[in-house]
């Protein structure tokens, strides 16, 4: 793709997206699961005069990047996670130890807010029982036991790699998401889980904490981890947050992880009634339609169809002309269809994960370079294939003719090659309806952020209420198509 071409683009990523965002307002990040997404809201709610919750943006690795990046300003973070998996230090620690290796990236940790919230293994209560086991030592004597961890836990120092080497683990454990796992343990498909201590279903699914009897896991006290210039910039919004500095203890952090896991109370009801101080109340019933219609629902349909339209017709300004040229120039085919080819292999989340430091921003701008990304693919291939299809024969009746290149293009070859041509537009655009609900693992809404919400909570209903319109959308979408198709093709045959 031509630089300018490419500028051109990325110009109209940002101006359909609106990017910018003003200094003024507290950005406020959180992590993919429950305990993460209500101190999010707590801490946004503490702020006089709100803040701006960007919930659920995935694991450490990427809310930390935005962090560094600007695109937020404060998160909810573990001493145990800033210093082994941020940091990789080593042994004891304190929080002034913490502050200094940060302080060059421009960013500090304060505002310890009360709990420890430390990794465990459980075991069904029974299992754990009927085997002797009790604490990590014993598990180990249990190669036969069959483990299912969180990825991100399996990959962390102070997690599954601290546990193989501290108790000589023999199992091999199996990528769980922390959501699932409890149903996995309940359904006995897995035997142990890696938990966090303020869970609220490990009572309820009657599960044994084994105890770390070697002290393996540091402690876990959840702080603030924020950008060096937030108290400086907005002092009044930092003296709030300062207020929140032990006011949460590990027993009412249990009780509203409860309230949103087990009550079916939203993040942000759960964060009002704690910092209003009164017991939350019965959440109402919801209906399936209710979930569905809810009073999100019009905006994440705004973002989902600003995605999906906006990358797909940046994609189609340069995919088709990049069909053409690989049809019309010797050689070039094969690279162009190679590079597009590979740009497709690459896992979303990890496109995701790398354009944020690369852009300095998290949400829809690189949620859209990376959905147009993918949109080349179908659009360049069937572009390519339908020119290549035209028949010789019909190339050398336009030549005999006398009509110049321009016009065996637009008159002979584009309208034969039509159908091909929407076929990959169509392909392409179902495909980004799905892609798209990816994009909310980085703050940029739409259907994805109930799916994403619904997993962190084990939530089928608010899980469906963000699959089944993605679902529809993409039905619609490709119903439109074919009304096109009938009405146009006629009539570029005809011209042809």
């Amino acid at each position: 793709m031509k630089p300018v071409a490419f500028g051109m683009v990325l110009a109209l990523l940002l101006a359909l997206t609106g990017a910018a965002m003003g200094d003024e307002v507290v950005r406020v990040g959180s992590k993919r699961f429950t305990e993460s997404y209500i101190l999010g809201e707590i801490i946004a709610q503490s702020i006089p005069g709100g803040a701006e919750h960007k919930p659920g943006l995935g694991n450490t690795g990427i809310v930390y990047a935005a962090l560094k990046a600007g695109s937020i300003d404060v998160y909810p973070e573990y001493t145990g996670t800033i210093a082994r998996a941020i940091l990789g230090l080593e042994g004891a620690f304190t929080l002034a130890d913490l502050q200094r290796r940060l302080a060059p990236e421009g960013l500090g940790v304060a505002v310890r807010l009360g709990f420890n919230n430390t990794y465990a293994l459980a075991m069904r209560e029974k299992q754990a029982e009927r085997l002797s086991v009790r604490t990590l030592s014993d598990l180990a004597r249990h190669p036969e036991l069959k483990l299912g961890l969180g990825q991100e836990f399996i990959a962390r120092s102070d997690g599954w790699v601290a546990l193989k080497s501290g108790y000589a683990m023999p199992q091999k454990p199996r990528g769980l998401d922390h959501g699932l796992a409890y149903e996995a343990i309940a359904a006995g498909q897995i035997d142990v889980m890696d938990i966090y201590s303020t869970d609220a279903k490990i009572e309820r699914y009657g599960l044994r904490v084994l105890e770390d009897d070697r002290r393996v896991f540091p402690r876990y006290d959840a702080v603030l981890l924020y950008r060096l210039d937030l108290p400086q910039r907005l002092p009044q919004a930092w003296k709030a947050l300062q207020r929140l500095g032990g006011s949460i203890s590990e027993r009412q952090m249990i009780r509203l992880n409860a309230a949103a896991e087990l009550e079916q109370k939203s993040f942000s009801e759960v964060a009002k009634a704690f910092l209003s101080g009164s017991g939350a109340g019965a959440a109402p019933v919801r209906s399936f339609a209710s979930a569905l219609f809810g009073g999100n629902f019009w905006r994440l349909t705004r973002e989902h169809l600003l995605l999906v339209f906006a990358s797909l017709a940046a994609g189609i300004a340069v995919a088709v002309p990049l069909g053409l040229f690989a049809a019309r120039v010797e050689g070039a085919a094969q690279p162009i269809l190679a590079a597009v080819g590979v740009i497709q292999t690459i896992p979303s989340l990890a496109l995701l994960a790398f354009l944020i430091p690369l852009l300095g921003s998290i949400g829809t701008v690189p949620a859209l370079i990376a959905l147009f990304l993918y949109s080349l693919l179908p659009i360049v291939r069937n572009t390519h294939a339908g020119i290549e299809g035209v028949g010789q024969g019909m190339r050398e009746a336009a030549l005999a003719i006398g009509l110049a290149p321009r016009d065996r293009l637009l008159l002979i070859e584009l309208p034969l090659a039509a159908p091909s041509i929407l076929a990959g537009i169509k392909t392409s655009a179902v495909i980004g309806v799905g892609t798209a609900t990816i994009a909310a693992f980085i703050g940029a809404g739409g259907y994805g952020e109930r799916i994403v919400q619904g997993l962190a909570l084990n939530d089928n209903t608010t899980l469906l209420a963000g699959a089944i319109p993605a679902a529809a959308l993409a039905l619609l979408i490709q119903g439109a198509f074919e009304l096109i198709e009938r009405g146009l093709f006629p009539a570029l045959r005809r011209r042809s």
